[in-house]
C-alpha cells in the first residue's frame, strides 16, 4: 500500500473539500431590491435558479435568503416548483417560484411543470 505523507494528505483533503463545494458556489446570489420584478424574473429565466436576499418585514436588521427557480426541472428530485412572492425594487409581491417537497402538495397549489 502506498504511504501518503501528512502534508500531501492535508492537501488532498483540502482539494476534495473545494471540489465538493463547487456546485454550491455556482448559483448566483443577488439583492432582490436591486431588481425590478421583471428584471428578477428575467434573471431567474436566464440562470434557471438563483438566490435572492431581501430584508425581513417583521424583524429589523434581519436578511432573508431563498432559492428561486424557473420551473420544476430546476428543483431536486421529490420537489416541485411552487408559486411564491418576494419584494423587488418596484413590487412588494413579485411572483416567483421556489422548490417545495412533493409531500407538501395538497392539490390546490399552483405548480409549474
Amino acid at each position: 500500500m502506498m504511504r501518503v505523507e501528512p502534508m500531501k494528505k492535508i492537501i488532498l483533503v483540502g482539494l476534495f473539500a473545494v471540489c465538493a463545494s463547487t456546485p454550491a458556489l455556482a448559483i448566483g446570489r443577488y439583492n432582490a431590491l436591486s431588481y425590478t420584478c421583471a428584471g428578477a424574473q428575467d434573471l431567474i429565466a436566464h440562470e434557471r435558479a438563483v438566490i435572492f436576499r431581501y430584508p425581513a418585514d417583521r424583524t429589523k436588521n434581519m436578511t432573508l435568503y431563498d432559492r428561486y427557480v424557473l420551473d420544476t426541472r430546476s428543483c431536486d428530485f421529490g420537489y416541485y416548483a411552487y408559486q411564491s412572492y418576494m419584494p423587488t425594487k418596484d413590487n412588494g409581491t413579485c411572483p416567483v417560484y421556489t422548490c417545495r417537497p412533493a409531500t407538501d402538495f395538497g392539490g390546490h397549489d399552483k405548480i409549474i411543470p
